[in-house]
């Protein structure tokens, strides 16, 4: 039986929420002004960092995301979970479940829809809660839990898609 994920989804969808916060947290085009005044980090700030080791854990941090936004974009992992993730062992009603099923709700659609709804449900309540502890702004807030708002629908979307 074939995995109900194709293998190179994951790491395009890591490398996507690269692309996206480069375009989101940019100055020229996106809301890097207002994040960096939110945020209270400046030009030299942003200079002083390791940039490998930045970007190296956000993409490791991007796919341990895509791993779970896998769970929640494609309805077969639980199919696959019921029968323990070994269908060979599973009995033959489940390999005509997934004849029937196995590509029920796989389109990008789905998977920006059940990713948007990770976010707004998932990143925006814990960004929220540390953003009101740390006393950050309102904007601070939407600026972030933005980002991975549409960050999570792109990466549901080529998860659940390919």
């Amino acid at each position: 039986m074939e995995l109900p994920i194709n293998p190179i989804a994951i790491p395009i969808a890591a490398v996507a929420a690269l692309f996206v916060g480069a375009l989101w947290y940019n100055p020229k085009f996106g809301f890097g002004i207002a994040w960096m005044r939110e945020s209270g980090m400046t030009e030299e700030r942003i200079k002083s960092g390791n940039i490998a080791i930045i970007f190296g854990l956000t993409l490791v941090f991007a796919t341990m995301l895509s791993f779970l936004l896998m769970q929640f974009t494609n309805h077969q992992w639980g199919a696959l979970s019921m029968v323990g993730a070994e269908p060979e062992l599973a009995k033959p009603s489940f390999e005509a479940f997934m004849a029937d099923y196995g590509d029920t709700f796989r389109t990008f659609k789905h998977g920006a829809l059940h990713g948007a709804m990770f976010g707004i449900l998932g990143a925006l309540p814990i960004i929220g809660t540390i953003a009101l502890f740390e006393r950050k702004s309102a904007k601070y807030i939407f600026i972030n839990a933005g980002y991975w708002i549409v960050t999570l629908a792109v990466m549901g979307s080529i998860i659940c898609g390919m």
